[in-house]
């Protein structure tokens, strides 16, 4: 098995490279889903979906034009909460 065989010429056991890894991979898509999130952040000037969606709410961006921004939002909010539980366990 490949897992093996590296872990083997990296001189550490298979369980440590692949907690190893998955740490690294999981750190990965943290900064790149926060990196994201950053962006629509900006974008919209608020810090939450929530603050977004009172903007739409309160007529600052009509809601055709940040409609999948909303959502999108959304969605990375709920996968940086869930990398970093995923995270905490490793």
């Amino acid at each position: 098995m490949l897992l093996t065989e590296v872990a083997t010429k990296l001189d550490m056991t298979p369980e440590r490279l692949e907690q190893d890894s998955l740490r690294a991979y999981l750190e990965r898509k943290l900064r790149v889903t926060e990196s994201e999130l950053f962006s629509l952040a900006r974008r919209y000037g608020v810090q939450t979906v929530f603050e977004l969606d009172r903007a739409i709410q309160a007529g600052r961006f009509h809601e055709p034009e940040a409609f999948e921004d909303y959502f999108r939002f959304d969605y990375l909010e709920n996968e940086q909460s869930s990398v970093r539980e995923l995270l905490a366990k490793i």
